[in-house]
């Protein structure tokens, strides 16, 4: 991320977040003013919401993930007087280090339930000892005004300095880390927030805001005939659990508790991997008939058969695909009732071999599905490569670029027979 893209968007991200100027890039492209309306439906830790505010465009993301959610929508919040918010950070600090310096009969730690939720071994007994004494000072004593931008900085600490988390680009756990300056790690944050919120206070107010919610049940939330763009990055069809790379922070911070929270957040997210695949789920009834996808299941289904696959994720591997681009599917179906006509949209998708090396070709096969749904395919470019973590091959990434021309097709949506 350049220097100067920084302010709010440093204050927590996913690891491979798209960057800033991706947004500012088709922001542009698009023609968006301060007349225009912004839409995320797959908003993350907020990248397109949060550039767009920057850039003076009123901006609605949605997102599911509760940790997701409350990171994007504090990165919104601006409002923070700098000073102040330094000053009880200050206050909170030395109380906590008191505490820390005082003996305990029993350390602070985790229930039992919330360890089951967590990753093994992903924090070590003394750094989370501190960090929830430190937790349990900004609870006390941070005013309104304050208590979500310190707790946000005390979840980026956790996840960048404190815990023994490493991304590569997959959640994992590295080298344990036995102590942590938890305090002076946390105060760094602020620090930045501090900082930024000097900047970003001189910036004229635009509107945004972020619904909790899923992807799929935007109507629930969105106005019809309200989007003038879209600029998204939805999962790719793989085998990471997007859920991983936020749990010990959701469970530390209080998103989630034990293992039916971390259920119904997989439930309501669109099926990607093996791990949010569910007996009831019925996404797959957008692709039934199109061939393409369902040559592509068949035959990571005849593979794993082939080499011997036996687990229950890996069985799962050709009805997961089938109900990520169902999901898709039902997604951008709902979504042409809140665009205006002429809206733009931009989809950053991956390529993905993660199941048994059969190549998928997301945008090509997202481009489809639109085109069927009534959407124009203006163009899918090249946004980037990544190396493939198995086989170090240069994997594509590319931004689907669509226009709702305001009007749905003449003829049935070709790939189900789900009426529409």
């Amino acid at each position: 991320m350049r220097g100067k893209d920084q302010a709010a968007h440093r204050w927590y991200r996913f690891v491979l977040s798209f960057p800033p100027h991706l947004v500012q890039d088709y922001a542009h492209k698009f023609g968006l003013d301060d007349q225009h309306q912004l839409l995320d439906p797959f908003c993350g830790t907020g990248t397109t919401v949060v550039e767009g505010k920057k850039l003076g465009i009123p901006s609605i993301g949605l997102e599911a993930n509760s940790m997701a959610h409350f990171a994007s929508t504090v990165k919104l919040d601006w409002s923070p007087d700098p000073v102040g918010l330094q000053q009880i950070a200050e206050q909170i600090a030395v109380a906590t280090e008191r505490l820390i310096g005082q003996s305990h009969a029993s350390p602070y730690t985790l229930s039992e339930e919330q360890q089951k939720v967590i990753l093994a071994r992903s924090i070590s007994p003394l750094p989370l000892h501190k960090t929830l004494i430190l937790l349990e000072q900004i609870d006390q004593h941070a005013t309104s005004s304050y208590f979500c931008h310190l707790r946000l900085a005390l979840a980026k600490a956790l996840v960048t300095s404190i815990s023994n988390l490493r991304f590569g680009p997959e959640v994992g756990i590295g080298k344990a880390k036995l102590d942590a300056p938890v305090v002076d790690l946390w105060l760094q944050e602020v620090a930045q927030i501090v900082e930024d919120l000097s900047q970003l206070q001189t910036l004229k107010h635009t509107p945004a805001h972020i619904h909790q919610t899923d992807a799929r049940q935007l109507l629930n939330v969105m106005a019809p005939n309200s989007i003038d763009a879209v600029i998204t990055s939805p999962p790719y069809p793989n085998e990471k659990d997007y859920t991983r790379t936020t749990r010990l922070e959701s469970v530390l911070l209080g998103f989630i508790q034990n293992k039916a929270d971390l259920r119904r957040l997989k439930e309501s997210l669109v099926r990607s991997n093996t791990r949010n695949v569910f007996k009831a789920d019925q996404d797959d009834q957008w692709v039934t008939k199109h061939a393409e996808i369902q040559a592509i299941a068949a035959t990571i289904e005849e593979r794993r058969i082939a080499l011997g696959k036996t687990s229950g994720f890996e069985r799962l591997y050709h009805r997961a695909v089938k109900l990520y681009f169902g999901g898709m599917a039902k997604h951008l179906a709902d979504l042409r009732q809140v665009l205006r006509p002429g809206a733009q949209l931009a989809y950053v998708v991956g390529d993905q071999k993660s199941y048994l090396q059969v190549m998928i070709r997301t945008g090509e096969l997202l481009g489809d599905i639109a085109q069927g749904l009534g959407y124009e395919l203006v163009d899918i470019e090249l946004f980037r490569t990544r190396l493939a973590t198995v086989t170090r091959e240069q994997m594509r990434e590319d931004v689907v670029l669509l226009r709702w021309p305001g009007r749905y097709p003449l003829t049935a949506y070709p790939f189900s027979d789900t009426p529409l």
